[in-house]
C-alpha cells in the first residue's frame, strides 16, 4: 500500500510541475515574442496576466510536495524582501496611485518570474529551452524591426518590452552571449548560419537604436564573450571573426552613429536627443533625491513626475535609490551578487566539469550579467522583467547542476555521448526521484 501511495504522490508532483513548466514556456513566449501585437483583437486581452496567474498557482501547488525545494535560495528571499520594501514605499510616494500600480503590475511580476524560472524546470534541457525562446524571440523581433526601419531611432516593431529604443538595445546586448552560445553549440551548419546572421542583424539593430547604453553594454558583452568562449574555451578563431565583423559593421554603420557615440563624452555633440549634459543633470537629481529621502524615496516610477522632467533617471541604480530608497538598491545589488555566486558554484560542480554544454550555459549567463551590470548604469531597467529572467536562469542552473549525476551518466557525458543529456539517468530531477 505504501509503494502505491508514494507512486501516486510522485505522479501528482510530476503532473503539477509539467503544468507549471508548460505555463512558464507560454508566459516566456508571450513576453518576448509579443504575438498579441500582431494578432487583431488580442491586444485587449491581458494574456500575460492570465498565463502568469496560472503559472504561479501551478508553481504553488507543485513545490508544496517537493521537499528539496522548501528552502528558497537566498536570491529569492532577497527578491521577496525587495518586493516587500517597494510595497512599503507606496504610502510615502509622491504619486501613491502610480507607485501602487507599479508594485502590483511590475515589481510583483519580477518575483513570480524568478520563482517560476528558478524552481519549476526539472532538467537542464528545460532551462535550455527557456533560454532558446528568449534568444530566438529577441533575434527575430530585431530582424523584423530592421526590415521595417524607416529612419530615426529604431524601437521594436511589436512594442512591449521592445518599444523603447534603449530597452531594445539592452535586450540585444543581454541576449548576444545567448545567441553566440547557441551558434557554438549547434552541430547543424544551416542552424549555425541562421544564428550567425541573427547575431549580425542584432548588431545592426543595436546601432539603429542609437542607444548609448546599449552600445556600452554590447561592448562589454563582446569583450567578455571573447574571453569566455574564445580564450577560456579555446576557440581562438573567434577573435579573428569578431575583428572582421566589427570592421564590417563600422563600414556599413548607420549615418551619424559615430557622432551619437561621441556624445557620451562631449556636451557639444547632439544626435537624436540630448548630449552628455542633460543625462548628468538627471543623475545629479536622482542623487539629491536619494540624499533627501534615503529610506523610501519618492515612490516606484515617481522620479519623472516628482522632478517635473518627465524623464527617467537613465540609471538603474539611482532609479532604485531615488524611488525606493537605499535599502532597495542594497537588496538589488545583493541579488546580482548571488547570481554571480550561483555561476561560480556551478563551475565547481561535477556536472560542469563533465558536460561542455553546462560550461557554455554558465559562460553565457556570466557574460550577460557582466554586460547588464555596466549597461544598467546608463539605462532604467529596475521595473523590466528581462533581468529577472536571467536571475532565474542562474538559480535553476545551479540548483540542477549541484545534484551529482549518476557515475554512469558522468562517464557517458565525459566521453562525448549524449551532449544534451536530458534522457540520461541522473540528468532529470524527476528521474532521480522515481528511481
Amino acid at each position: 500500500m505504501a509503494p502505491l501511495t508514494v507512486g501516486l504522490e510522485e505522479r501528482k508532483a510530476k503532473s503539477s510541475n509539467a503544468f507549471a513548466y508548460g505555463a512558464l514556456v507560454v508566459f516566456s513566449f508571450l513576453y518576448f515574442a509579443r504575438p498579441e501585437d500582431l494578432i487583431p483583437g488580442m491586444g485587449s486581452i491581458p494574456v500575460e496576466k492570465i498565463i502568469g496567474g496560472i503559472a504561479f498557482i501551478a508553481l504553488f501547488f507543485g513545490i508544496r510536495s517537493r521537499s528539496s525545494l522548501r528552502k528558497w535560495p537566498l536570491e529569492l528571499k532577497l527578491l521577496a524582501a525587495l518586493l516587500a520594501w517597494q510595497a512599503l514605499c507606496v504610502p510615502f510616494a509622491f504619486f501613491i496611485s502610480g507607485a501602487f500600480w507599479t508594485v502590483v503590475d511590475k515589481c510583483s511580476k519580477a518575483l513570480i518570474v524568478v520563482l517560476l524560472v528558478g524552481l519549476v524546470p526539472d532538467s537542464i534541457g528545460q532551462v535550455r529551452r527557456l533560454m532558446f525562446i528568449q534568444a530566438s524571440a529577441v533575434a527575430i523581433m530585431t530582424f523584423v524591426s530592421v526590415l521595417l526601419y524607416r529612419g530615426g531611432r529604431m524601437g521594436g516593431v511589436l512594442g512591449g518590452v521592445f518599444d523603447n529604443p534603449n530597452d531594445l538595445a539592452m535586450n540585444i546586448a543581454l541576449n548576444f552571449p545567448l545567441c553566440l552560445m547557441f551558434l557554438l553549440l549547434d552541430k547543424n551548419p544551416i542552424k549555425k548560419l541562421v544564428w550567425f546572421v541573427g547575431i549580425l542583424v542584432m548588431a545592426r539593430g543595436l546601432m539603429l537604436t542609437y542607444s548609448r547604453s546599449g552600445f556600452i553594454a554590447i561592448v562589454v558583452a563582446v569583450i567578455f564573450s571573447l574571453l569566455e568562449f574564445g580564450v577560456r574555451n579555446k576557440r581562438h578563431y573567434l577573435l579573428g571573426v569578431a575583428a572582421f565583423c566589427a570592421l564590417a559593421l563600422l563600414i556599413v554603420g548607420p549615418q551619424s552613429y559615430g557622432d551619437r557615440i561621441k556624445s557620451l563624452f562631449s556636451n557639444d555633440v547632439q544626435v537624436y536627443g540630448d548630449a552628455k549634459g542633460p543625462r548628468a543633470e538627471l543623475l545629479m537629481k536622482s542623487l539629491v533625491i536619494t540624499a533627501k529621502r534615503p529610506l523610501f524615496g519618492v515612490g516606484p516610477s515617481n522620479f519623472a513626475s516628482y522632478t517635473g522632467t518627465w524623464r527617467v533617471t537613465h540609471n538603474t541604480y539611482t532609479e532604485l535609490s531615488s524611488e525606493c530608497g537605499i535599502p532597495a538598491l542594497i537588496l538589488f545589488l545583493l541579488i546580482i551578487r548571488e547570481c554571480f555566486k550561483n555561476l561560480a558554484r556551478t563551475r565547481a560542480t561535477a556536472l560542469y566539469q563533465a558536460n561542455p554544454d553546462i560550461r557554455m550555459y554558465t559562460s553565457a549567463l556570466w557574460v550577460g550579467f557582466a554586460s547588464y551590470l555596466v549597461g544598467a548604469a546608463f539605462a532604467s531597467t529596475a521595473y523590466q522583467l528581462f533581468p529577472y529572467f536571467m536571475v532565474g536562469y542562474t538559480t535553476a542552473l545551479y540548483r540542477l547542476a549541484r545534484e551529482k549525476p549518476a557515475s554512469g551518466a558522468v562517464h557517458a557525458v565525459a566521453k562525448g555521448a549524449g551532449m544534451r543529456g536530458e534522457n540520461q539517468p541522473g540528468w532529470s530531477l524527476v528521474s532521480r526521484r522515481s528511481r
